[in-house]
């Protein structure tokens, strides 16, 4: 099926009181694995970039390798581009073929961040595009984006009902106490602020920040209403570490094939497990 908007899927995920993973992708070999994991486990995908990942490899070789997945999968897929801040940008890969995009206007006043993200949502719901938004700050470092611990604002619940009124978003990622990267100790989740934001906000919640978090406090996060998880560090860990151990063992080894496969395979078996942990399984239809 062709690359579809990931709002449906959100939804959905909403409604049923699951999640679905987005999942950063770098190479093409990620970007296979994740949808492989997908495709076995019967599963709706985002297919996540960064902005530094776009301007690597362009957004239209990107959207390409990601159609071609999709019209060979039968499972949903969508193609995000994760915390964005260039209106130029966000509307060169919409062009190019992606089906959701964030503007990340979370560092300005409230009512800068309001007027940005309506620009995006006017420009993307005439494409029949998702567009999520931050409230708050997530800590940590996503890409070249670096929010200090001591930076980080938690999400307003009154303001989140205010913003996602004032914006109409179909996504919204309020900083809820999570970081990007790896955490150097127990994450500090305001789980209550969840409960509060999601009986203010119908639109779906998204989980910044999924690596590293343990399962028992991501199944909460889920129960009390996030709809997406986004996990990048964790993935280009075990990617790195399966293309390290190659060369461990065979400091000479010269073909590419030969790290590629056994890293694309630990990362489809990372995506699965993150998969299975989101509840997702199954929820693309047709047997597992």
């Amino acid at each position: 099926m062709p690359l579809v908007s990931s709002t449906p899927m959100l939804q959905a995920a909403r409604a049923g009181g699951y999640c679905i993973g987005a999942f950063n992708v770098h190479t093409l070999e990620m970007l296979q694995a994740a949808v492989e994991a997908a495709e076995e486990l019967r599963s709706p995908i985002i297919l996540q970039t960064t902005v530094g990942t776009v301007k690597h490899l362009g957004p239209d070789y990107i959207a390409a390798a990601a159609t071609v997945a999709a019209n060979r999968s039968s499972v949903p897929i969508a193609l995000h581009l994760d915390h964005c801040s260039d209106f130029d940008l966000i509307v060169r890969c919409i062009r190019a073929g992606y089906t959701s995009v964030m503007i990340d206007a979370s560092p300005f006043p409230f009512d800068e961040n309001v007027r940005l993200t309506a620009k995006v949502v006017e420009v993307a719901r005439a494409a029949g595009v998702n567009v999520e938004a931050e409230l708050g700050k997530v800590g940590g470092v996503e890409d070249d984006i670096v929010v200090d611990e001591r930076d980080a604002l938690l999400a307003d619940p009154d303001e989140c009902e205010r913003f996602v009124r004032l914006t109409g978003v179909p996504t919204l990622a309020p900083a809820i106490g999570t970081a990007h990267g790896i955490y150097k100790g127990e994450p500090r989740i305001d789980f209550d602020r969840i409960r509060r934001i999601a009986e203010r906000v119908a639109v779906p919640l998204v989980l910044h920040g999924g690596s590293g978090i343990p399962d028992d406090q991501v199944r909460e996060c889920i129960r009390l209403g996030m709809s997406k998880m986004n996990v990048a560090t964790e993935l280009r860990i075990v990617f790195s570490d399966a293309i390290k151990a190659v060369f461990a063992s065979n400091p000479d080894e010269n073909d590419p094939r030969k790290y590629m496969v056994p890293a694309k395979q630990a990362l489809r078996e990372a995506v699965a497990a993150k998969i299975r942990l989101c509840g997702s399984a199954g929820k693309a239809g047709g047997p597992l």
